[in-house]
């Protein structure tokens, strides 16, 4: 089943979040128990090329891949969709207008603009029939917008309302430095949690879908109330720093 389909019937989603470019982390990273992988070009180390490579095998091992795209690089959304990505993350879409460029490069025509050549994705997900992705993908790939300042939030019904965008995902972090007008940087923030209820809800109603990164992974709970579905955790070097406590922790345990 594909990501968007999981998503429309309600599934809370776990996404990895890597930002090492390494293909061989991004295997590993892609057999444990997440559900998907997210490549973060925007504050990670992927690139291009990286992007390229490493939804090979995310796809080998039956997972939907994402890619945080650069702020503007909407180019690479569409290139990011051609390498086998089910779904993309735009950074900083603060309006309409902002929407509408990024969903022109995430859909085809005649819904958006985004330009033939999906060669790489359709082998890798072993669709030989160009006619089938051509009917299908606008309904499968995500185009979410995050949603990261007080002026997003203000727009955030005009952004949902434009067609082809499919969701938000929030990133609380930006959000909290927005909220606290620039004086901390907290994704718990308790002052922020009923505006981010208030994304949830309002981008539900317009029968989009709602994700946010976890930062504390103890409020995902908490945010599943609201809404959200789709949860990003990690990076390789978080999830390593924690294996790492636990498997040490457990093994001091064993000397008591």
């Amino acid at each position: 089943m594909s990501l968007a389909a999981r998503l429309a019937a309600d599934e809370t989603v776990f996404t990895a979040w890597s930002s090492l470019p390494e293909m061989l982390t991004v295997e590993a990273l892609a057999q444990t128990a997440f559900d998907a992988v997210t490549l973060d070009m925007q504050h990670g180390g992927h690139s291009d090329d990286s992007v390229l490579r490493c939804l090979l095998p995310v796809a080998a091992a039956g997972k939907p891949g994402l890619v945080r795209v650069p702020v503007g690089r909407f180019d690479m959304a569409s290139r990011a969709l051609d390498f086998g990505a089910e779904g993309v993350i735009a950074p900083m879409i603060n309006s309409a207008a902002d929407a509408a460029a990024f969903a022109a490069a995430m859909k085809f025509p005649p819904l958006g603009e985004r330009s033939w050549g999906p060669a790489f994705g359709a082998s890798r997900r072993g669709v030989s029939d160009m006619a089938q992705v051509l009917a299908g993908d606008n309904a499968r790939t995500l185009a979410l917008a995050m949603i990261e300042t007080r002026r997003a939030y203000a727009a955030l019904d005009e952004i949902v309302a434009v067609e082809g965008i499919d969701g938000v995902f929030v990133g609380p972090s930006d959000f909290s430095i927005a909220w606290s007008d620039g004086r901390e940087v907290n994704a718990s923030l308790e002052a922020m949690m009923e505006a981010l209820a208030d994304i949830a809800a309002r981008t539900r109603a317009a029968g989009k879908r709602a994700g946010i990164y976890l930062v504390d992974v103890s409020l995902a709970g908490r945010l599943a109330a609201m809404g959200y579905r789709l949860f990003a955790v990690g990076g390789e070097g978080r999830l390593m720093a924690a294996g790492a406590a636990t498997l040490i922790e457990q093994a001091r345990g064993s000397f008591r």
